[in-house]
């Protein structure tokens, strides 16, 4: 299995031991699961966009009071 060699400051190993540590978790699993919900976020995000940007439309109809006012904010 792909292995990465990560070097980290005393410091920043330290605060992530004390983390792995409170989640019940070693630290190599640890630094895993949380790089893999870092991409499940990113991707999550990038979905979520897509669908606002692909709906809006149908939002600012559906609620006008909410919809953006030419001055950038939310109309009064």
């Amino acid at each position: 299995m792909p292995a990465l060699n990560i070097e980290f400051t005393e410091e920043e190993l330290a605060a992530i031991r004390e983390a792995a540590a409170a989640d019940g978790k070693s630290i190599k699993a640890y630094v895993h699961d949380l790089s893999v919900r870092e991409q499940q976020r990113r991707r999550f995000v990038e979905r979520a966009a897509k669908f606002w940007n692909e709906h809006i439309e149908e939002f600012d109809a559906a609620f006008p009071e909410e919809a953006p006012t030419s001055e950038g904010g939310a109309a009064a």
